[in-house]
């Protein structure tokens, strides 16, 4: 899924150089991603059975292998957005479905590692980005976008095995829904929160590497998305680790704190050291928050609740550009305190989570 979403945006600048891409048919592409993701989440909520398949899973997985390998295959800009919007939503089936298996399956004898693997998404992008710039040093953006869903078939072949868990008989089901604690009010601030973090999260997503190769040029600036990625492989076993001394709200507000601070960084400070400094802090904190929010919605009993998040998220990572996009006419710096101010509001709202937070609920099978 790291490679399926996220490959496009080290691509983006050889597609530019090389394939005639213009700027607005690059933003349309990450749109295109956008409204996929919102898509995949929403047939998350309105299909649960779909999130119980091992055949969306394995199907999601060839689909992301599938529409990688076809982007070179083609010039038209209508179906690099059709395959763009495909993957998109074959990423947040995988995520989703993804997520509740392993929420479900670990949550009782190997929690520790639920970090681990949400880093599997910060391994994807810093694998995919080392490909792109071997790549690019001695091939085309065709060669890129072939190598990288080779790479994307290995990690499906390795993935193929995982099944999704079936809930329990229909009677005890029956029991949980009349028995399920009313937490419907922590739940609305941490989709709201999650939804500004969605906000944010894409403005810094989008636009952060190129406002570092913007103020420092080279390989810096080149090599800030596979900075990001690495900081993300094991960012989200350290925030689950910490989550044995901390609580998860607590740790929420936290990270939002870290990661509104790393956006607006290199646009109040110049100079490669802040450019590291906010690529690590982005990196560190970007997934760990997913693990932390997605762990507290399930944690709250609400049904389908990884599917309702996702689509919170996905629907904030479509606004974030709109809203980004009237302030790019001054360059990047103003898009990312605007960035850092969504993701501040996001700890707001986290902050609200917090408060009389029912740590102490009868442990359930957690729904998407």
């Amino acid at each position: 899924m790291g490679v399926g979403r996220f490959v496009y945006t080290p691509i983006l600048p050889l597609m530019r150089d090389q394939a005639g891409l213009s700027s607005a048919l690059g933003a349309n592409l990450a749109t295109a991603n956008f409204i996929g993701y919102l898509l995949g989440a929403l047939i998350g909520i309105a299909a649960p059975a779909v999130v119980r398949s091992a055949a969306a899973l394995r199907g999601s997985l060839l689909v992301l292998v599938g529409t990688l390998a076809l982007m070179p295959a083609t010039h038209d800009g209508v179906l690099w957005f059709v395959l763009r919007l495909v993957a998109g939503a074959a990423s947040a089936l995988t995520f989703v479905i993804a997520v509740s298996a392993m929420l479900t399956g670990l949550r009782a004898h190997a929690h520790h590692l639920v970090g681990w693997a949400f880093g599997g998404v910060g391994a994807g992008i810093a694998l995919s980005g080392l490909l792109v710039v071997a790549v690019q040093a001695a091939s085309t953006w065709e060669a890129a976008w072939l190598t990288c869903a080779a790479l994307a078939a290995v990690l499906a072949a390795l993935a193929w095995p995982l099944a999704p868990h079936r809930h329990a008989p229909e009677h005890s089901e029956t029991v949980q829904r009349t028995d399920r604690p009313r937490t419907h009010r922590w739940f609305i601030a941490l989709l709201a929160s999650y939804t500004f973090e969605g906000i944010g999260y894409i403005i810094a997503g989008t636009f952060l590497v190129a406002a570092i190769q913007e103020g420092v040029p080279g390989r810096l600036g080149g090599g800030a998305w596979i900075v990001v990625g690495l900081a993300a492989l094991p960012s989200c076993a350290l925030w689950t680790r910490l989550a044995h001394r901390w609580s998860r709200p607590t740790l929420l507000l936290t990270a939002l704190i870290i990661q509104a601070v790393g956006i607006a960084l290199p646009a109040l400070v110049g100079g490669p050291a802040p450019a590291l400094v906010s690529a690590v802090l982005f990196g560190a904190t970007f997934m760990g928050i997913s693990t932390i929010a997605l762990s507290i919605g399930a944690h709250l009993q609400v049904p389908r609740a990884v599917a309702l998040l996702t689509a919170g998220y996905s629907a904030g990572q479509i606004l974030g550009p709109l809203l980004a996009a009237p302030l790019l006419s001054h360059g990047y710096n103003r898009a990312l305190l605007l960035g850092s101010v969504m993701v501040a509001a996001a700890g707001a709202a986290a902050a609200a989570v917090r408060i009389r937070f029912p740590h102490h609920l009868a442990p359930s099978t957690p729904t998407a």
